[in-house]
C-alpha cells in the first residue's frame, strides 16, 4: 500500500478522488461485519478440509472464508455439501489478514435472523421466501434464519405434476402466514394463499357442454388433467384408443363446473 504520509507532498492531491484498491474494500467490508456483528451472505464455492474439519468455501471478493461444518448449521459432511453453489448468510467469527483468510459461523447468522423474524412475524402477513431445496412434492424455504415446508398443494392454485419442474432453488417468492405459535417456534405458510384465487370468476369462461383448448398439466391412473388457464385445470377421463402426455394441446368438452368445490370435470374431444 501507498504511504500515505507521502500523499501530502503532491500538489492538488484529494484523497476522496483515489480508488480504493479492491482488495483493501473487501477487506474493509470483512472487517465491518466482524466489528459490528453484521451478517454477510456469499455464494459457497467449494468444500475444503481445513484442521481435519470439512469446511464450506465462500469468497468475498479475493479474500476466501471458511465455515466449519460445526458452524454451518448442517449436521453431517453430505447436507454440508449440500450447500454448494447456494448464497449463505454468515458472521465473521475471526481473520488472518496476512493469509489472507476468514472464518465465519452460517449457525450464528441464522440464529440472528431468526430471532429478528419471530418478533417481526405475524399471522396472515404476508412476507417474502426463498426457495432452499425442492422435491417433487416439497419446497424447504427460508423466511429469514426459519426454514418452513411448503407441500405441493399450497404452492400456488391449479394442478402440480412436479414442483421440480416449478421451482427451482434460489426462487424468490411471497408467502402468507397461516399458523403462527411464537411460543412453541412454530409457523406455517402458504404460497397459494399469498394469490389472488381464479375461483369463482373463472366458471363464467367455462360452459357446461362448450368445448375449449387447453393443455395435459398431468396424467394420473384416475385420469388427465388439462390446463385451461393459470391455476385452472379440468380433470378429464382417459381416451379409449389414444394415450396423452404433458404438454400435449388437446380440446376438452366440458361436462360440469362445481364452483363450491372450485372443480372442472371434462371430456378430450382431440388431441390437437
Amino acid at each position: 500500500m501507498a504511504d500515505d504520509r507521502l500523499q501530502v507532498l503532491i500538489e492538488g492531491y484529494d484523497p476522496g478522488k483515489v480508488k480504493e484498491n479492491e482488495v483493501d474494500k473487501h477487506w474493509k467490508e470483512i472487517y465491518g461485519a466482524y466489528q459490528n456483528r453484521t451478517i454477510l451472505q456469499a455464494l459457497v464455492t467449494g468444500i475444503e478440509t481445513k484442521l481435519d474439519k470439512p469446511c464450506a468455501v465462500v469468497n468475498i471478493g479475493n479474500v476466501r472464508g471458511y465455515i466449519p461444518l460445526e458452524a454451518s448449521g448442517m449436521e453431517n459432511n453430505r447436507q454440508l455439501h449440500s450447500l454448494t453453489g447456494k448464497n449463505v448468510a454468515f458472521k465473521v467469527l475471526n481473520y488472518d489478514r496476512e493469509a489472507g483468510v476468514f472464518t465465519a459461523s452460517r449457525k450464528q447468522a441464522l440464529e440472528q435472523m431468526a430471532a429478528i423474524t419471530w418478533e417481526k412475524l405475524e399471522e396472515g402477513a404476508i412476507i417474502m421466501a426463498v426457495a432452499r431445496t425442492v422435491s417433487p412434492n416439497l419446497v424447504r424455504a427460508d423466511i429469514g434464519g426459519i426454514e418452513v415446508k411448503i407441500p405441493i398443494e399450497e404452492v400456488r392454485y391449479g394442478w402440480i405434476e412436479d414442483l421440480t419442474d416449478e421451482v427451482k432453488p434460489g426462487d424468490h417468492f411471497k408467502v402468507k402466514v397461516t399458523e403462527l405459535d411464537k411460543e412453541n417456534e412454530k409457523v406455517m405458510v402458504s404460497a397459494k394463499a399469498a394469490q389472488q384465487n381464479p375461483w369463482p370468476d373463472c366458471a363464467k369462461r367455462y360452459e357446461e357442454g362448450n368445448e375449449y383448448v387447453g393443455k395435459v398439466s398431468g396424467v394420473r391412473e384416475y385420469g388427465v388433467f388439462v390446463n385451461l388457464e393459470p391455476g385452472v385445470d379440468s380433470l378429464s377421463r382417459h381416451l379409449k384408443f389414444q394415450n396423452v402426455n404433458r404438454g400435449d394441446r388437446v380440446l376438452v368438452r366440458i361436462l360440469g363446473v362445481d364452483v363450491d368445490k372450485e372443480q372442472i370435470r371434462s371430456r378430450i374431444t382431440r388431441i390437437l
